[in-house]
């Protein structure tokens, strides 16, 4: 799913114009990044936590010539997924139709015709 999939969807849920709704979603999108910059950590209950990390510098190997290299220190974003979200994403585990899809029809039977 991209960005215009979301926008796309909200639009037509909320039956609102897709240039506002593309504005709004945009909107949130700079102000998680904005906060997370600042302060580090964002989190959005039942979905997740964003959060920066720094990585020390470590040396590592070049795969071509096996040279080793240094790899200098860096920040980077993590994703820490909700319960919600982890709940929901289990569900695809289980065995059986995925969540959402339509529930199998009975088979035709002397008690029930073809449909």
């Amino acid at each position: 799913m991209t960005k215009k999939d979301i926008v796309r969807e909200i639009a037509e849920q909320l039956d609102l114009p897709q240039l506002r709704t593309r504005q709004l979603v945009q909107r949130t999108f700079d102000a998680i990044i904005e906060t997370l910059v600042r302060e580090q950590r964002v989190e959005l209950r039942n979905f997740g936590i964003f959060q920066i990390r720094k990585r020390e510098q470590r040396t590592a190997r070049n795969p071509r010539t096996g040279e080793q290299v240094i790899v200098p220190a860096k920040s980077v974003v993590t994703f820490k997924p909700g319960k919600e979200m982890e709940a929901r994403v289990r569900e695809l585990d289980r065995p059986g139709p995925p969540p959402g899809s339509p529930a199998p029809r009975p088979a035709a039977g002397p008690d029930r015709p073809a449909p």
